[in-house]
């Protein structure tokens, strides 16, 4: 199959071609066509299914240049392996619609892939949004800005940063050093990591001093009702049943919460009752509740990590 795009504009042409014709090779590789520029057009040659799946790349990458947008080659491609409706996809993610977390000073996040998008989007539209996906896609990241943004705006009165801390094989809590809070900070680290990438540590200080911000084990949610507040259940796959039924039903008024986890990697032992999976298989159906699902071709780390994940997943080995 043949097809012919015609581009008026050098400029364009320039812009979609990229550096030693980057994007162009992106296209090419993913979509299994060749493309030759000829004049002011574009033929693209190869199989039905790879020339639409090209045009349609090319398409919204014109209407993104159109726009003024940068056109980002990982953003690009990442989108590309996604089995999602591609044109649609490319410009949601392109386009200047795609959602944006305002942070402080000229910090802020936007979503690099279709899922990512997605995910923003449930999480501004419910209450209670389950993330689940492999390393890498985002899930506590996005949902951490979506959270410091909801902060920052006034929509929420304190951000609540939880996760339950399982002991693995000779790591148990009562043989390292220190008062509680010492032993699980190590399980909570990550959740400090995407804190300070958005917001200033001396603020972070205050913030949590105040109780604006509080970083806590999973335990310490028994008995609570958190009101005005944007709360983030990170590695939900390490919960058991009965501690995701008593974090969900402590949503108070005017709360927000997200739950992330990867559920091809719990640490529970003895038989324990996955509650990530569990709270899948109930609440799908409940209005309110969303669950996003983000996969391989959301990974926004470095392009070697997906490829790693993809290799391993295909021997069926865990991290």
């Amino acid at each position: 199959m043949e097809e012919n795009i015609h581009i008026n504009d050098r400029s364009d042409i320039q812009a979609l071609f990229g550096p030693h014709d980057r994007h162009i090779k992106e296209i090419e590789e993913e979509c299994g066509v060749r493309i030759h520029l000829r004049g002011g057009s574009m033929k693209i040659k190869g199989s039905s299914r790879g020339v639409e799946k090209a045009k349609s790349v090319i398409d919204a990458m014109l209407s993104a240049e159109e726009t003024g947008q940068p056109l980002d080659v990982r953003c690009l491609a990442r989108n590309m392996r996604s089995s999602r409706r591609i044109a649609y996809d490319l410009e949601g993610v392109l386009l200047s619609e795609k959602p944006r977390q305002h942070l402080e000073k000229d910090k802020s996040v936007e979503p690099k892939s279709a899922g990512q998008k997605e995910y923003i989007e449930a999480i501004k539209e419910h209450d209670i949004v389950f993330s689940l996906g492999p390393a890498g896609t985002g899930k506590t990241y996005l949902a951490m800005s979506c959270g410091v943004e909801a902060l920052r705006n006034g929509e929420v009165r304190r951000l609540v940063l939880t996760r339950p801390a399982v002991e693995a094989a000779g790591e148990s809590l009562g043989f390292l050093p220190g008062d509680m809070f010492e032993k699980i900070s190590p399980y909570l680290r990550p959740l400090y990591d995407a804190l300070h990438d958005m917001i200033d540590s001396a603020r972070i200080e205050k913030y949590m001093e105040s109780g604006i911000i509080e970083v806590a084990p999973l335990a310490y949610m028994r008995g609570r009702t958190l009101n005005d507040a944007f709360i983030i259940l990170d590695e939900a796959q390490n919960c058991t049943a009965e501690q995701m039924k008593m974090f969900l039903t402590r949503l108070g008024f005017g709360s927000k919460t997200v739950i992330t986890g990867d559920p091809t990697q719990s640490d529970l032992s003895g038989g324990k009752p996955a509650g990530l999976l569990e709270a899948q298989k109930l609440l799908k159906s409940v209005d309110g509740i969303k669950f996003a699902y983000l996969s391989g071709s959301d990974v926004v780390r470095h392009p070697l990590v997906q490829k790693i994940i993809e290799a391993y997943d295909r021997n069926g080995i865990e991290e």
